[in-house]
């Protein structure tokens, strides 16, 4: 069977892993998200990958479609955050 994602992919594709995140004020992201995905309803406080620190409220399982560095600690009271990643 051929691997449909054996190509280059748009940021708007269907992401290759989807991975658990650990909010923290020091580490970036082992990757570069294209998105995240909140399943419990809160504030999601991250750098984007332009370098500006933004402030998202995101509902129960909800989204958010911007390239992001890293989750900070401080601010962000969602759970269940997971990376999407390229």
């Amino acid at each position: 069977m051929s691997n449909p994602f054996d190509r280059v992919l748009q940021v708007g594709a269907p992401g290759r892993s989807y991975r658990p995140v650990t909010p923290n004020d020091d580490t970036d992201l082992d990757k570069i998200a294209t998105s995240l995905f909140v399943e419990t309803a809160g504030t999601i406080v991250f750098i984007s990958v332009s370098g500006d620190t933004c402030t998202v409220n995101v509902p129960d399982y909800g989204w958010v479609f911007c390239g992001v560095t890293r989750v900070l600690a401080t601010g962000t009271t969602a759970v269940g955050i997971h990376s999407i990643t390229h």
